[in-house]
């Protein structure tokens, strides 16, 4: 397995071996053409690096046997700073099927890693925009940018993990139905809004695996955006089964005091929900909370989210 370490100071070159992805002077010169290259029955590992660049594309990532990781080129590996590759597309839920089809990279390949890319989607407030759409397990998003208003990054299926990354949106913007993600030393960023909802877990039932935590992140306004105090809820429950924790996590006084809402005033979803927190700092980590809410005694484990196996497939040089 070929993983070049965080403490590396830049990734300007791609390794021996990967598929280059660059506007000019590469394999290819778009990132779809780079994985529809990939092939669907190797064992190996397989390797994409991306050249700095804007590339106005939606990418589709299959199912794959073996191990994929995809490179972005980037003057420091440890952080999303500096991140030289944005894959952006501009589409809303009117114009497909379903949420998962907005998204400007949809990935349905386990055992994948991706470093240092810069994912968005620029349709804005209005209607459902994913930037991400993850839907297969063991998938690992290292030191990216998810940009977008409404569902920007959709952990849906298996075991995930994002470390270092930076996630902004504005309702319901980390969401989805039956992943166990681990969110680890992410900016959280939320945009001008009247009022909005950071996470919208729709866990099934209570027998679903499905479990978010937000752990030792930073929650506060985006840059150049003016928020009230008190405007942004950790989130709300998409199915009445809802389950997430944020701990040891950072939030300022965007966070409304309450902590949690009701799915809406007429469909409140709330009579089996497991909204809990640990350990918070900051002014938004302060007031008393919704009654549906508690206090955890003690923090939730990775191991209880991602497996104890779990060193077998995450990047651990990016966790906290």
């Amino acid at each position: 397995m070929f993983i070049l370490s965080v403490a590396a100071t830049s990734r300007m070159t791609a390794p021996s071996g990967a598929i280059v992805v660059a506007k000019s002077g590469g394999t290819y010169t778009t990132i779809t053409e780079a994985v529809d290259s990939l092939s669907a029955t190797t064992t190996s590992t397989q390797i994409i690096f991306i050249e700095e660049g804007t590339y106005n594309e939606q990418v589709y990532i299959p199912s794959l046997v073996g191990e994929l990781i995809i490179y972005g080129q980037t003057k420091d590996t440890s952080d999303y700073a500096s991140n030289l590759v944005i894959v952006t597309n501009d589409i809303g839920l009117s114009s497909v099927d379903d949420d998962d089809e907005t998204a400007t990279l949809r990935n349905y390949a386990e055992n994948s890693k991706i470093y240092n890319i810069n994912v968005a989607n620029t349709h804005g407030k209005g209607e459902q925009a994913l930037a991400l759409s993850a839907y297969a397990t063991n998938q690992g998003y290292y030191a990216c940018q998810f940009t977008g208003y409404q569902d920007t990054v959709l952990a849906e299926i298996g075991n995930q993990i994002y470390a270092k990354c930076l996630i902004e949106g504005a309702v319901d913007f980390i969401f989805g139905q039956h992943a166990t993600a681990w969110f680890d030393d992410c900016d959280i960023r939320v945009l001008s809004s009247s009022v909005g909802t950071i996470t919208a877990n729709g866990r099934s039932s209570s027998s679903d695996v499905s479990f978010y935590v937000i752990n030792k992140s930073k929650i506060a306004a985006a840059d150049d955006n003016s928020v009230s105090s008190g405007s942004y809820y950790l989130g709300r429950p998409w199915s009445e089964y809802a389950r997430v924790v944020f701990q040891y996590t950072s939030m300022t006084d965007v966070i409304n005091s309450a902590g949690w809402e009701e799915w809406s005033s007429s469909d409140p979803r709330i009579s089996d929900v497991y909204f809990e927190e640990y350990d918070n700092t900051g002014e938004g980590a302060s007031g008393t909370r919704a009654s549906f809410a508690k206090k955890l005694t003690s923090p939730i484990e990775i191991t209880t989210i991602l497996g104890s196996n779990y060193k077998d497939w995450v990047d651990t040089d990016y966790l906290s």
